[in-house]
């Protein structure tokens, strides 16, 4: 059942807009790809996408003047979800080839695979992998509700969301012996690090669970 909902995909110039864009027509009333602070802000649920570096994506935020009205709408509690490199972007910083400032939405940082998981695992983590909550009940009246433990969905990533404090994080997975945040969470805003537009029936029922939210 398609919703009356609108959502706006944040344009920086970075991010598969096409892919997500497809996944959430099938769910909202109408779906808007733009850099507009006031379509943004006019908008029912707010969804950042993202492929590549941190700061080339937060240079492609502050070149639309979009840095504020983001943050001034996660204050506000505005259903948003941020993907891939749109959800790392949330965090205070980024340590991709060098420190840089993020949203700074929730608290936290984004760092490369240890070593230790380097030492065993590929890096690029690219690939299907099981996501489970923390708590059980965590994921109760969420963007994962009804989706099943240790249900697999894409990653493509080779940096890791460490938030500061461990209540915003809604998801985790396993990947050369670490468990690491897989998405995070705080009030209606979210952000995952796996790709849901790629991750089939369970991505596309994620999609879903976020734009009823909104």
């Amino acid at each position: 059942m398609i919703s009356k909902k609108t959502i706006a995909i944040v344009d920086y110039g970075l991010g598969n807009l096409y892919s997500i864009s497809k996944a959430a027509q099938r769910f909202a009333k109408e779906v808007v790809i733009t850099d507009s602070p006031n379509v943004i802000s006019s908008a029912d649920g707010v969804i950042i996408p993202g492929v590549g570096a941190f700061a080339a994506g937060m240079r492609g935020l502050e070149e639309r003047e979009l840095v504020k009205i983001l943050q001034d709408l996660a204050v506000a509690n505005k259903p948003m979800l941020g993907i891939c490199l749109g959800a790392q972007l949330m965090l205070k910083y980024g340590f991709e080839f060098g420190k840089y400032q993020g949203l700074n939405i929730i608290p936290g940082v984004v760092k490369l695979f240890p070593t230790s998981v380097a030492a065993v695992e590929k890096i690029p983590h690219i690939g299907w992998n099981g996501v489970s909550p923390p708590i059980k009940e965590l994921w109760n009246d969420t963007i994962f509700t009804g989706i099943n433990n240790q249900a697999n969905v894409y990653f493509v990533h080779s940096y890791i969301m460490i938030p500061d404090d461990p209540a915003d994080v809604v998801a985790l997975a396993e990947y050369g012996g670490l468990k690491f945040c897989a998405a995070i969470k705080n009030g209606k805003v979210y952000g995952v690090q796996f790709h849901p537009e790629k991750s089939g029936e369970v991505g596309l029922s994620i999609i879903k669970n976020f734009i009823n939210i909104c």
